[in-house]
C-alpha cells in the first residue's frame, strides 16, 4: 500500500467522527420534532377571550403593550456585567498569585487588566453614564 493509501485510510477515520456528529444532530433534531408533534397532538385548544389576553402578574393590561425603557437601565447593567466578569477573573488570578513562578508576572498583568477596568469607569463617570437621576 502506498502513501496515498495511507492518507485515504486517515481521511476515512476522520470523516468517521463528523458522521457521528451529524447522526447525534439528526437524532437530538428528530426527538425534538417528535416532541413538539406529540405536544400539539395531545394539548387541548380551546381558546377564548380571555386566554387571548396578555397575563402579567394577575393584573389585566391596560393601555397599549409598548412601553419604552431608558437606555441609562442599559448601561447599568452593562456595568454590572463588566465588573462580574472582572470579579471572576480576580479569584482565580488571587489562586494562581500564590504559586511559585507566577508572582510578578501575574502581578503585572493583572495591573494592566484592572486598568482596562479603571479606564472603562473613568469614561463613563466623565461621560455622567453613572448619574442615576
Amino acid at each position: 500500500m502506498g502513501a496515498e493509501g495511507v492518507v485515504l485510510a486517515d481521511n476515512a477515520g476522520y470523516y468517521a467522527t463528523y458522521t457521528t456528529v451529524l447522526l447525534v444532530v439528526l437524532a437530538g433534531a428528530a426527538f425534538a420534532a417528535v416532541a413538539f408533534g406529540a405536544n400539539r397532538m395531545l394539548r387541548p385548544t380551546r381558546p377564548t377571550r380571555e386566554k387571548l389576553l396578555t397575563y402579567e402578574s394577575g393584573v389585566d393590561p391596560v393601555g397599549e403593550g409598548w412601553a419604552q425603557a431608558h437606555v441609562r437601565y442599559y448601561v447599568f447593567a452593562y456595568l454590572y456585567v463588566v465588573f462580574a466578569v472582572d470579579a471572576i477573573y480576580l479569584f482565580p488570578w488571587a489562586t494562581v498569585f500564590a504559586l511559585p513562578g507566577f508572582g510578578w508576572a501575574t502581578l503585572v498583568e493583572m495591573f494592566v487588566f484592572i486598568g482596562f477596568i479603571a479606564v472603562g469607569l473613568v469614561y463613563a463617570w466623565r461621560k455622567g453614564v453613572l448619574v442615576w437621576t
